[in-house]
């Protein structure tokens, strides 16, 4: 039993591990240090993460990585609803085990910060450096007299985040689509995919799209001292936006897919229209004298 388990538990604990680790790290930099000049920074070390991770560990569970994701492909058949608990545990440990290797790294550099800032760990103005390990609304680094983010608004904006994310791995990943690109490619496009709704998203809500990704890091958070900022945080609600919004985005995300998407890629009668256009502008080219085609 444990043997048929252990593949998909170690290969979601660590690709969450390594995920999260770089992920939160590009955030403690730009926090701590100013390291990056940019949103799109930070969202490019997160994409580069994504990808990174599933190529890593794909070939021990297919690299779901996320629990909204892990949802899904229960619901579109693609994963035995057995395996769900244990890939959502794995995902939590490794977020939760990425977070206490942050920490480990930074924590002085934290301290110093907070004195140099007078900031009092577990206090309103703490959300500082709580936003480090945890996904908060309005984002606390846009100025607040430009901002403003609506419990409903901060819900609808991770549903539709992961909503995005999730459809795109489908229609990326789905054999069917000869469109799509080959196999050892897709983790590349699923990472930028991340980079791309984090750019859009973040201003808005830090774009969390990964209850994995929030949750373990907001438990070490709360651990650490930062308590009611951690849990439940200051607008309240997070558990129910960066968790509930992630799994409902992933929900619409998997039905739609096997409902709309996925028929009518499976009920093109011509293999691929795309394809025969190509290849006959690619005869064209060779009997022009351009270049010929291999078979």
């Amino acid at each position: 039993m444990i043997k048929e388990y252990l593949p998909g538990f170690a290969g979601e604990m660590l690709g969450t591990f390594i995920l999260v680790f770089f992920g939160i790290s590009a955030v403690a930099v730009s926090v701590l240090f100013s390291a990056h000049s940019g949103l799109f920074q930070v969202a490019m070390v997160w994409g580069i993460g994504v990808f990174i991770a599933i190529y890593c560990t794909r070939h021990l569970s297919c690299a779901h990585l996320n629990p909204a994701v892990s949802l899904a492909m229960v619901l579109a058949r693609r994963m035995e609803v057995k395996k769900l608990p244990v890939y959502w545990l794995a995902q939590i440990i490794g977020a939760f085990l990425a977070a206490a290797m942050l920490y480990m790294l930074f924590s002085n550099s934290i301290v110093g910060f907070e004195q140099v800032h007078h900031l009092v760990r577990g206090e309103a103005n703490s959300l500082k450096t709580a936003m480090i390990f945890g996904d908060y609304f309005p984002n606390p680094g846009v100025p607040a007299d430009i901002i403003s983010v609506s419990y409903p608004l901060a819900f609808i904006a991770e549903a539709v985040g992961t909503f995005l994310l999730v459809t795109t791995i489908f229609l990326l990943t789905e054999g069917c689509n000869v469109g799509g690109p080959p196999s050892s490619i897709a983790p590349v496009m699923i990472g930028l995919t991340v980079t791309l709704i984090i750019c859009t998203l973040a201003p808005l809500t830090m774009a969390g799209l990964n209850p994995a990704r929030d949750f373990g890091p907001r438990l070490f958070s709360y651990l650490a001292g930062w308590g009611h900022v951690a849990i439940p945080g200051p607008s309240g609600g997070v558990l129910v936006i960066y968790i509930l919004g992630p799994l409902a985005g992933g929900v619409v995300a998997a039905l739609l897919f096997i409902w709309i998407w996925e028929p009518l890629m499976k009920g093109i009668s011509v293999a691929c229209t795309c394809r025969e256009i190509s290849l006959e502008s690619e005869v064209g080219l060779s009997e022009k004298g351009g270049y010929d085609i291999k078979t």
